[in-house]
């Protein structure tokens, strides 16, 4: 199982490229793996923002790539789609890279 700090530097080493070829303008990290509680059959919550719309086969080849990348199953939450009651417990816990 992957620790975060592995998780952080990974997306850290690929943060402008994911930048450039998605067109986001942010990255940021939330649930079990930020706060050391994830387990074996866990995904990691990757919170983020677009430069503009994104298409479901975009997004979805983001979250494929983001996997890849890491080694773990990505959870991808567009900012944009939080939804009041959860997105604030999301905003008020994400650590953005």
């Amino acid at each position: 199982m992957r620790q975060i700090g592995e998780i952080r530097k990974t997306l850290k080493d690929h943060k402008e490229s994911l930048k450039d070829e998605y067109g986001l303008t942010e990255i940021g990290l939330f649930g079990s793996y930020l706060k050391g509680t994830q387990k074996e059959s866990s995904d990691i919550d990757i919170l983020v923002g677009f430069r503009r719309a994104v298409g479901l086969i975009a997004f979805v080849r983001l979250k494929n790539r983001l996997t890849e990348l890491l080694g773990v199953r990505a959870d991808l939450v567009m900012k944009k789609a939080l939804k009041p009651k959860i997105g604030k417990r999301i905003l008020d816990e994400v650590v953005y890279l």
